[in-house]
């Protein structure tokens, strides 16, 4: 077990109010499940907001040593931290040159700028020429050129000016829906743009993709929620293994009267005498205030709220989750939590997904907006 007490995304050791704990084995393992589903494809791996808030610094060399050689991020600030951690991966940056001095940066780290409008193309012609991808957009109306706009460019892209293009690549808008039409006719159309690029390479799938399977793989898959042990899809078990397990402290145990009520708003009227735990997170570590459930006046948030996990039970939020603090009936424990100890928020006994849908969200938003407080601990090494 090692703590990082010098990562600026880390709280000091000792003195934090939570703790985050990344398992490299299981983020290795869940990157190798995905490629032997891709296979005989190459699989990616997403490392954007700095490995889905797990740090680049540390997933990147333990999936690198779980064999992945190509790595996606969103801005060319995190392909530097990427290269830092892999300097021979294959790196290419979602958002393309966006300016002459991304470009710049691009070109001089070694970068692939993926292109999706012919700004982009032009721009990257004139600053650098060098290799790059295209995106494409099949129906999701995001970044990317047209399936027109695409043939016109693999008709004009000869001569001295051509780009030479590593990969040709689109975005599935809704694979988490295996059954979604949309899916299939994202496909037909990804498969007529790949005819226009004889030869170059192309990438479809990301982590739901992957596990729809057969053409939707083409060369190179993208691994990224299932990878860091979030759902890919919306229905089935999660066949991925946790890697992110968020515990926070016990501050205070306190008993609370029946017919009294437990934090701001007074929105939870205790029916029972009551046990309540309270403990150091709240929505500035990124333990979403709407995961008060009813308790929160926010729109589309479940009755219940979320739990947490202490002395082999599972215990309810109760009352509002506020900016430090949240408060979890602990009545069924009585005896069992005392002062310091710590209760898991997400991980091996509470799914990330369970938590992402008390708060109405999503697993992604979870891990990106963890807060800086907790102190951070790696386990598992390589995963080897």
């Amino acid at each position: 077990m090692q703590s990082d007490p010098g990562d600026a995304q880390s709280a000091p050791v000792g003195i934090a109010g939570g703790r985050l704990t990344i398992d490299l084995g299981a983020l290795t393992v869940n990157y190798r499940t995905l490629a032997a589903l891709s296979a005989p494809a190459e699989t990616a791996a997403v490392v954007k907001a700095d490995a889905y808030g797990l740090g680049i610094a540390r997933a990147v060399p333990a999936l690198w040593s779980a064999g992945c050689r190509t790595f996606f991020v969103a801005y060319p600030a995190e392909g530097l931290a990427v290269r830092a951690a892999a300097p021979e991966a294959r790196i290419f940056v979602l958002s393309g040159p966006m300016n002459e001095q991304a470009a710049g940066i691009i070109t001089g780290a070694g970068l692939i700028p993926v292109l999706n409008s012919f700004e982009d193309i032009a721009l990257w012609r004139r600053v650098s020429g060098g290799h790059a991808a295209l995106h494409v957009d099949t129906g999701m109306n995001r970044l990317g050129v047209s399936e027109a706009e695409a043939k016109a460019f693999a008709a004009e892209n000869s001569g001295d000016a051509a780009i030479p293009l590593a990969l040709v690549m689109s975005h599935l808008a809704c694979a988490d829906d295996a059954n979604h039409p949309l899916n299939k006719q994202q496909l037909e159309s990804f498969q007529s743009v790949a005819a226009f690029f004889e030869g170059v390479d192309t990438s479809l799938a990301n982590s739901a993709g992957i596990q729809m399977g057969g053409d939707f793989r083409r060369d190179l898959t993208r691994a990224g929620i299932a990878m860091y042990g979030g759902r890919a899809a919306n229905r089935g078990d999660n066949p991925m293994r946790p890697v992110a397990t968020a515990e926070a402290r016990v501050l205070q145990v306190r008993h609370a009267a029946a017919g009294g009520v437990v934090g701001y708003g007074a929105a939870a009227k205790l029916e029972r005498d009551t046990l309540v735990a309270i403990v150091a997170t709240g929505y500035a570590d990124g333990y979403h205030r709407s995961a008060s459930g009813a308790g929160a006046p926010l729109r589309g948030v479940t009755a219940q709220g979320a739990c947490g996990f202490i002395a082999g039970k599972r215990v309810p939020v109760v009352g509002r989750v506020s900016m430090d603090l949240t408060a979890f009936d602990v009545t069924e424990c009585a005896g069992s939590v005392t002062h310091g100890d710590l209760v898991e928020l997400f991980g091996a006994n509470i799914p990330l997904d369970e938590v992402a849908e008390a708060a109405g969200t999503i697993g992604y938003e979870l891990l990106t907006g963890l807060g800086r407080r907790y102190e951070r601990v790696y386990v598992g090494g390589s995963g080897a």
